[in-house]
Parts: structure tokens; sequence; C-alpha cells
């Protein structure tokens, strides 16, 4: 039966706003939402039933930046507004509807305080209900949450972490908000009608950007809680979003040069020949990697005495040639460890709602097949101390300082994220912070033991892992020319995303015969296409495979493994990003001031044309090169956009072009086309 319609005036209104200190409450029967001013030009828009919960696992701080705008509130009957710097938020209840509730616009304003057009606004997800944010309960006090906006034709969004379906603008996708092998999920996007958003639930979920409506999704959460920027340049956008999540810091010397690494060196003697070999060859090298296994078993966190006996001769033997020993260290502790009775016993390891406290099978060393390993819990202060004091003693003190985060989504079998118990809440509600936390671990370990923060490369990430120096690879992916092109849009998508730091396994990891013609040409364009990434990396499990274990070693994947031809080619690109490193610094300063990504789509520095927002396949390396990489086996000629406003000088010709047209650059196997700004210093450097 419909009910009766009911009359609604100012007096009888069942919607209630009050100014709370600049902060604008609204009710509506059980629904209590919070509108506040967080940084400048922007809001935190938090939600919930009955009460907003006291704390969030999510990425922004318990209290507002120090230098947000102010806010002005009004409110007229059965409408408010705030408004701070240039947005200006508006709540509507339409008395009209047969269900009225509150509706939330945000506005742009232009330089001269005029509200201008809509940027993005909530829509119901029916007519009739339910409305924009629908609460599901489960009794427990959390709810499937839903948050609905209005969808707008032409629009055109980025970032959401790192994903490998191949595409940059986001419009017309449904994208799972869960961490997993090579996808990042990273919830905030950013549109090019002036707004970012950040979707502040680390809830499993899901997002749809479709034709018809936007909606966020958490399967189980106990609030909405989103912020939102508006600028007037998606340069902005990124600042304003550093400034609420966190600024990266400057990235060391020594991590923009080239890192060595295949799937393991099984032996000190193994990873020590590589170094010897690189510097009789005369050839630049940064990091070098002992990768997993080099345990004496998962979750005991030193090295396996057997196969490293001198842990500190090696450190120092590699220090003398200027190269920094990186060590893998995965979350997983395996009952067969010295330190799991401590882990399980403390309570620092996940639990599980359902069966056993293990998440994980593998291989390692004292199983003779696959069995179960459990997760420590970064989530939990306890966990990252008792983890980091083992860091310390067995790496730390022999002069390690650079720590590969492996598995760190982390990755379940079953994938089932909702199954975990964690310290910060249940694995439905706060899993996709895990590989955030995990860097804390080893970042405030780093800052308690007084030292200067590392390059933490980790698999996974969540909006503020930058600020503990976080550095992204874009996980497993195949040895494909494929994989090559998805690889340029998810290192857009992630940089967009706030993690500044990021690299691919140059050459893919699973697979690539080094003996074959066809591959060699794809890992010599990895090569050139990774020399203009911000982490420049070598890594793979090269033929001959086997399956994972403990005594697995990968083929040959050192830069002299494929062929003469290659190895000529791989070697002047080596010393291509040796001369472009003081470049790469002064743009890694900028990331860390500014928030800024070092690699970046072509619209961050050319917002206002519209061509290099539909252009997916090139980037800006910093403020002065176009790089377009070569995707395709064989190809002869390359087109490449360059943006408007700007002449722009090919580096392999030194011929000048104008920009806001298409080149059609000859190609040859020496080299990627690469443009430089005119007047830019740095032509000399990429000539």
């Amino acid at each position: 039966m419909v009910p009766p319609a009911r009359r609604w005036d100012d007096n009888t209104s069942m919607v209630s706003y009050h100014d709370d200190n600049g902060i604008l409450e609204v009710r509506h029967r059980h629904e209590v939402i919070r509108i506040q001013a967080w940084g400048a030009d922007s809001v935190r828009v938090r939600a919930a039933q009955y009460r907003i919960p006291a704390g969030s696992a999510g990425a922004l701080s318990d209290a507002p930046p120090p230098d947000s705008d102010a806010a002005q509130i009004t409110v007229a009957g059965t409408r408010a507004s705030l408004t701070t710097g240039r947005l200006r938020v508006e709540v509507d209840f339409d008395t009209a509807a047969s269900y009225p509730e509150p509706l939330i616009t945000f506005r742009g304003r232009d330089s001269s305080e005029h509200d201008a057009s809509e940027l993005l606004a909530e829509s119901r997800e029916h007519f009739w209900m339910p409305g924009a944010r629908v609460f599901a309960g489960n009794r427990s006090g959390a709810y499937e949450i839903h948050q609905q906006f209005a969808a707008y034709d032409g629009e055109r969004l980025y970032g959401l972490g790192q994903r490998t379906h191949g595409k940059l603008n986001l419009k017309g996708l449904a994208l799972d908000l869960v961490q997993r092998n090579g996808e990042v999920s990273i919830p905030f996007v950013l549109s090019d009608r002036g707004y970012g958003l950040l979707w502040n639930v680390p809830a499993a979920g899901r997002v749809e950007f479709a034709q018809n409506a936007t909606r966020w999704q958490a399967g189980q959460a106990r609030e909405i809680d989103y912020w939102l920027t508006a600028a007037p340049a998606p340069a902005d956008i990124l600042a304003r979003y550093a400034d609420v999540t966190g600024h990266v810091p400057e990235l060391p010397a020594w991590a923009s040069g080239f890192w060595q690494s295949k799937l393991r060196y099984r032996t000190q003697d193994e990873l020590l020949a590589v170094a010897r070999e690189y510097k009789r060859r005369g050839l630049p090298l940064s990091v070098l990697v002992a990768d997993f296994f080099h345990w004496s078993a998962m979750g005991d966190y030193r090295f396996d005495e057997s196969e490293w006996p001198d842990p500190d001769a090696m450190v120092a033997e590699l220090g003398e040639m200027g190269v920094e020993l990186m060590v893998s260290i995965w979350p997983t502790v395996s009952p067969l460890s010295e330190n799991y009775a401590e882990f399980y016993d403390r309570g620092l390891l996940v639990g599980a709602d359902q069966g056993v406290e293990f998440q994980q099978t593998i291989a390692d060393k004292g199983m003779g097949v696959p069995m179960p390993v459990a997760f420590y819990d970064p989530t939990n202060p306890l966990t990252r101390e008792y983890v980091w004091s083992l860091v310390k003693s067995n790496y730390l003190a022999r002069g390690i300082r650079v720590f590969w985060l492996d598995a760190s989504e982390p990755e379940l079998n079953p994938a089932h994220p909702a199954n975990l118990s964690l310290y910060a809440g249940p694995g439905a509600e706060v899993a996709g912070i895990y590989p955030r936390d995990n860097a804390r671990l080893f970042a405030d370990g780093m800052a308690a033991a007084g030292e200067e923060q590392t390059v933490l490369l980790s698999r996974s990430a969540w909006a503020g892992s930058q600020r503990f120096g976080a550095a992204v690879w874009s996980g497993d992916i195949p040895a494909t020319w494929e994989s090559l092109r998805q690889q340029v849009r998810a290192g857009l998508s992630i940089a967009v995303s706030g993690i500044p730091w990021w690299t691919t396994d140059i050459g893919g990891f699973h697979g690539g015969d080094p003996r074959d013609p066809a591959y060699q040409e794809l890992i010599v364009r990895w090569f050139q296409y990774g020399a203009f990434c911000p982490l420049f990396r070598l890594h793979g499990d090269r033929q001959p495979r086997v399956p994972t274990g403990y005594a697995m070693t990968g083929g040959p994947n050192e830069v002299w493994s494929y062929g003469d031809a290659a190895y000529e080619r791989i070697v002047a690109v080596l010393r291509l990003r040796e001369r472009l490193r003081p470049y790469i610094h002064e743009q890694m300063r900028a990331a860390a001031r500014d928030g800024i990504p070092p690699m970046r789509p072509l619209w961050v520095d050319f917002p206002q044309d519209p061509d290099a927002w539909r252009t997916e396949d090139e980037f800006m390396f910093g403020r002065d090169l176009l790089i377009a990489p070569v995707l395709e086996p064989g190809a002869r000629v390359r087109e490449v956009y360059l943006p408007a406003g700007r002449t722009w000088v090919e580096a392999g010709t030194g011929e000048s072009r104008a920009g806001g047209a298409v080149a059609r650059v000859p190609l040859s196997l020496d080299r990627i086309p690469v443009f430089v700004a005119a007047g830019a210093e740095v032509l000399d450097v990429v000539r």
C-alpha cells in the first residue's frame, strides 16, 4: 500500500541541520551526515546510522589539516550549504519526493567567488527507494553500504591504483576494491570535471563507473567516509591529495640507479659472482637482491647460514662496490619457524573467522610438500614492534637497509579477505590497509633506529602508503607485448593514485627465453621503457622454469644473458639512466614537495589540451621529457602526439616540432621516441 502523501514545510521537515563549530551536521531519521572542511578546497563527508564511529582505519588523520580553509555554513529551510575555498557543498531535502532524503551536490567556485558548474552530485539508486546512501545491516553494527553519484556523459576518470585491464580512463569499468597480486587497490579517482575523490573505506568492495551512475560499495563497513577536493588543474588535485594522505619522502640517492634481480640467487657465492661480473664489465649497479628462500624458514627473518655463511662480509664487499643489498621479507610465518610459537601465543598473527589461522600454502624450507603458513598482523602495534626487532637484529645490524615486502596484499589462498580477523578490525572491513601498515612497520622501525627512510619495494599499497616510503611494482606479470602495453597504463594510474615510486619487472616476470630473438626484442624495448620509470629494475623467472619451492632459481636474467646485440643496446640504456639520475632526483624532490609524480599522464602538464586527455600510451617524465614507448614487435614507425603549448625537440635527431600535432617517428631497435621541451637542459642528456 502506498502511504498517504505527507506535507512538508520548514516546521515539520524530518531533516535537521546544525553548525557544529564549522562542521555541517545533517540528521534524517537514523542517519547522521557530517561534512567538514578538510584541507584546501576540500571536504570530508562521513555518514552512518545513529552516530559517526569514533575512529577510522582509513588514510585520513583524526583531525583536519591545520591549514584547512575556513567553512561558511548557511541553512535555509530544507536546504543547507557549506562553502570552503573553491568548493561549495549543497544539501537539498526534496519535499516533493515520495521518500525524501538529504542529497548532496558538490560545486566548484571560480576565482571571482561565483558559483561554478556542478562537479559531482549524489543520485538515488531508485526514484522511490533506496536512496543515494544505502545501509543494509547485518545486526553486528556493520552494514553493506552503497554510495551512489550521478554519471556524466564524456567524463574521464583516472587512478584507482594499479590494474591489469590495460586502460587509463576508467569510465565504463566495474572494479573490485580488493588487494591482489598485480591489482593494487587505492580508492582515489581524479575526474576531468575538476575534482578528486578518495573513498576512505578500506573494506573489500567494488566501484562501478557506469553510464547511468557511479556507485561505491563496501561489503561490510561502519560508515560511508570519503574526501573530495576541487581544484582548477590536475596538478593541484594531486597536491591536495598528498597534503591529506601524506607526502612521499625524497628518494635516496642510491635508489635511482639500476637494480639487478632474478627469481632467486640461491647462495652467497652466486650473488657475489653477479656483483663481481658487473664490476668487471664496468656496468653501473646500485641494488642487488637476495630474494625469497634466503631465510632458514618463513618467519625466522634471518639468513640460512648453510647458504649464506658470512652475510657481514657479503654486505661489506657489496658496499665497496657501491651496491646496496636488498632482502626479500614476506609477511608469512611457517609453523616450522623458530618464532612461530611467540607469534601465535602473543596474538601477533592474522586470525580467521572460520578454520585454523593459516591463509596460504607454500613449499618452504623443511617442508616435503606445500604446507599452510600464517600471516603476521601489521595492523597490531605489538606485531610491528616484534617483527622489527627481528629485522633490526638480523638485517639492519649487518648494514642492510633495503627491504622487499613481497606478497604484501596479503596473498591469500583461498582469496577471501572477509575471513581475516585483524587487530584493526574484521578483514571484510579493513583488509585494504594491510600493505600500508606493513610498510609502516618498516618505516617506523627505521625511524626508531635513527636511520633515514629507505625504499620499501611493495607488491601492494593503499592510500597513504607513499608517506612510509613504499615503492610499488606491478606484480607477477607475464613476459609478453600485451603485458608491456598494460604496464604503461598501470604505472600512470598508480602515479595518479598518489604513489610516485613505481617500477615493473623489466621483461615481465613469468617466462621469457633469453635465447629467443623474439624475446630479446621485447626485453630491449622493455629496458628502453624502464629507463624512464621512477625505479629501474630487472627481475623475472626466466626459462627454464620449475615449480614453486625453495629449490627454484629461475633461468639467467643478467643483462649479458640475452645475446650480444641485445647486450649492446641494454648497456646503452644503462648508461642513459646513469646520465639521467640528476634530472630524476630533481623530479623526485618535486614529488616530495608538491605531490606531483615524476611519471605522469600528459594531461597533468597540459590540462587545456583535449588530445592530451585522450593519449594513453605516452607519458611525461618530469616537466621536460615526453616518452613514447615502443609497444609492438617489429614496429618501424611510432606515432607520437605532442601536446599543444610547447615546441618539442626529438632527442634522436634534434629536429624541432610544434606542439598540438602528431609526429610520425621512424624507429630502430636502438632507441624509443623521446621528445624534450625546447630549451630544456636535459636534451644534452638524452641525445
